[in-house]
C-alpha cells in the first residue's frame, strides 16, 4: 500500500487520457480556474490541478461540472480494473476448459482405448525407476475422468460454462465501474469462498491459499470502499460523496493554487 499511496494517480491518469478543464458560469469560480498568460488563456485541470493552455473542454454551472475520478477514487478505479482483468483471464480459461471437456466427450471412446493400450507400455519404465504407476494419483485422476459417463461430463462442461460466464460478467461490471458490477462481484466471489476453503482442507497449495486471500481481500475492499449493503452510510452516502466531489473539485482549486504559489513568492 505504500507504493499505491506514493503514486500520483491524478498525473498518471491525465498523462494517459488528457486534462479535464471546465469553465463554470459563476464569475467567482470562473476567475479561480482561469488565468491569462502571454501565449493565451489557460484553464485549471479538475483532476491534477495543472493550468492548461487553450479553451476549456466544458462549461456550465458548477453543479454540472464533470465528476472526475481523482485521488483515492482514481486509485480505487485502478484496483477494481486490475481485479476485472483477473476475472477476464479466469473466465476465458474456464470457458476454454469447458470447450476441452466438450471435445473430449465426443472422442471419449477413442481416448479411453488409447489410455488402456498405452498404460501397460509404461509399466516397465515405471518399475525401473521404482514408481508405482497403478497407485499414482495422476493416473487415478486420469482414469476417473476418462471412465466418467458422458452425461456427467456434459454437466461438468455446462457448469464450467456457467462459471466462466459469471467471471466475464463480473469483470465487465468492475471494468465499467458500475455499482451493479460491485454488488455482483461481492456476491459471486463470496459464494465461492466456502468452496475454496473446502479445497484447502483436502490439499494446501500456495495457489489455492493465494486465490483465497485475494478473493477475501477483494470482497472486504469493495464492501467498505463502495459502501455496499448499507455499510458506512450505504448508497446514499456514496452518491452524496461523489456529487460533493464535483463541487469541491471546482471550489477547492483556489486553495491548491494558493498553496503552490507560496513557494514561488518566497523564492522571489
Amino acid at each position: 500500500m505504500g507504493y499505491l499511496s506514493a503514486v500520483d494517480w491524478n498525473l498518471r491518469s491525465c498523462g494517459r487520457k488528457g486534462h479535464v478543464t471546465y469553465a463554470p458560469t459563476e464569475d467567482d469560480l470562473r476567475q479561480k480556474l482561469h488565468a491569462h498568460t502571454p501565449v493565451g488563456q489557460a484553464w485549471r485541470c479538475l483532476r491534477c490541478g495543472t493550468f492548461v493552455l487553450g479553451d476549456p473542454r466544458g462549461s456550465g454551472p458548477a453543479s454540472a461540472a464533470p465528476i472526475v475520478l481523482r485521488g483515492r477514487a482514481l486509485r480505487d478505479a485502478v484496483i477494481l480494473r486490475l481485479l476485472a482483468c483477473e476475472r477476464f483471464i479466469k473466465g476465458l480459461l474456464v470457458l476454454a476448459a469447458a470447450y476441452g471437456v466438450f471435445r473430449f466427450r465426443k472422442n471419449q471412446d477413442a481416448v479411453q482405448k488409447a489410455f488402456n493400450e498405452d498404460l501397460p507400455l509404461l509399466k516397465p519404465i515405471a518399475e525401473k525407476i521404482h514408481y508405482n504407476l497403478e497407485g499414482s494419483a495422476i493416473v487415478h485422476t486420469l482414469r476417473t475422468v476418462i471412465e466418467a459417463q458422458s452425461k456427467a461430463l456434459l454437466w461438468i462442461a455446462l457448469g464450467l460454462v456457467v462459471y466462466g460466464t459469471l467471471q466475464l460478467i463480473e469483470g465487465t461490471g468492475l471494468w465499467l465501474l458500475k455499482r451493479w458490477g460491485e454488488y455482483f462481484a461481492v456476491v459471486a466471489t463470496s459464494l465461492f469462498i466456502p468452496i475454496e476453503i473446502y479445497e484447502l482442507t483436502e490439499r494446501v497449495t500456495w495457489v489455492r491459499v493465494g486465490a483465497l486471500l485475494i478473493n477475501i481481500a477483494a470482497v472486504v475492499y469493495i464492501l467498505l470502499s463502495k459502501r455496499l449493503f448499507g455499510l458506512r452510510g450505504g448508497a446514499k452516502a456514496y452518491h452524496a460523496e461523489r456529487e460533493e466531489q464535483s463541487l469541491l473539485e471546482v471550489e477547492d482549486a483556489t486553495e491548491q493554487v494558493k498553496l503552490r504559489a507560496v513557494p514561488r513568492r518566497a523564492a522571489g
